[in-house]
């Protein structure tokens, strides 16, 4: 059984590694539609549509553009998701993604902050390095 410490995670826009990331997520869901019938003593349904969201945060980095920079509201970007690293032999989910949400916070005992939300547009892809 393998397992990971979640430290060796990455993710990137393309090719471009997105800088000091804190943590991400990424939910998966499939919509389904109900097909039961007179006569069925149970419901039954089928799968439908796919979808998937997600969320990632990060020290806020002013000089990362084709990282942070690119993660602008509405922008439509090409995200690669690495929970064990990005080296041979890894696992990384592949998607189109569009950023619904940016956000900066500052603390006055705290690092500044971002965060970024996102909505797929298409399927998700798993694929290995």
């Amino acid at each position: 059984m393998a397992n990971h410490k979640g430290s060796e995670g990455v993710v990137k826009i393309g090719t471009s590694t997105i800088s000091e990331i804190k943590d991400w997520s990424l939910s998966e869901s499939a919509d389904t539609i109900e097909d039961t019938v007179m006569g069925d003593t149970a419901r039954t349904r089928q799968s439908s549509l796919t979808s998937a969201s997600g969320s990632l945060s990060a020290f806020w980095d002013e000089t990362d553009t084709a990282g942070q920079g690119a993660m602008t509201v509405g922008a439509a970007v090409s995200l690669n998701l690495y929970p064990e690293g990005s080296a041979s032999g890894d696992k990384y989910a592949a998607l189109a993604a569009i950023i619904t949400e940016a956000g900066t916070s500052a603390a006055m005992d705290g690092m500044v902050e971002a965060t970024f939300s996102f909505e797929s547009n298409g399927a998700v892809t798993w694929a290995t390095v």
